[in-house]
């Protein structure tokens, strides 16, 4: 049996003011994505409609099928103006109760490195060491003169570091800790001074 073709216009004409009442609605609502669904999804209102094409006179398939693309055009057209608009507002902000405990944050493993680093202290530290620590930034005196290293020492070429200024330059090992530690402390002195080096190798 097929079916009366002004009645299926008729029916489309009352699903795009429908249409036209729901799109309003969500404007103020934020529900977009729930007016697409409801017209234009798998089982929506227009798609039940796009079924009705081969219940009709064939002569006025071509017709319909225009209306019914024109409007999934329509309906595609509003619903992303929509869409967009509302990725434009800003979101709204839930109430939350800020007496609740944060979700604590994950924290990373320490580098193997540092862990053999921290077995050696706490053996030397057990046998009655101290752990020394000094600047990394370092006087020329502390990093080489005192150490006996004078500026035409040929193991200044092994050590070649930055230097900031004439004076002051990166340290090219901890052994300058050892001479501040001296100038703090009395003998007998037990300790060690681990950390960074800048030098060429």
């Amino acid at each position: 049996m097929q079916l009366d073709i002004q009645s299926i216009f008729d029916q489309l004409e009352q699903l795009k003011k429908e249409f036209e009442s729901e799109i309003q609605k969500a404007v103020q609502e934020n529900k977009g994505e729930e007016v697409r669904i409801k017209f234009l999804g798998r089982k929506g209102k227009l798609s039940s409609l796009f079924s009705l094409l081969g219940k009709v006179d064939p002569q006025h398939r071509p017709e319909l099928g225009q209306r019914l693309n024109q409007l999934k055009t329509f309906f595609n057209e509003e619903i992303n103006k929509l869409l967009q608009t509302e990725e434009k507002k800003p979101k709204k902000i839930d109430f939350f109760d800020l007496s609740l405990p944060g979700t604590p944050a994950k924290m990373g493993r320490k580098h193997p490195l540092y862990q053999v680093l921290d077995e050696i202290k706490e053996i030397f530290i057990n046998l009655g060491f101290t752990i020394e620590n000094g600047p990394e930034l370092e006087f020329d005196y502390y990093n080489f003169e005192a150490l006996n290293i004078p500026k035409d020492h040929p193991s200044r070429d092994l050590q070649d570091t930055f230097y900031i200024t004439d004076d002051l330059l990166l340290r090219t090992h901890t052994s300058p800790v050892q001479i501040r530690t001296m100038e703090k402390m009395r003998p007998p002195i037990r300790m060690i001074a681990p950390g960074r080096c800048f030098r060429k190798d």
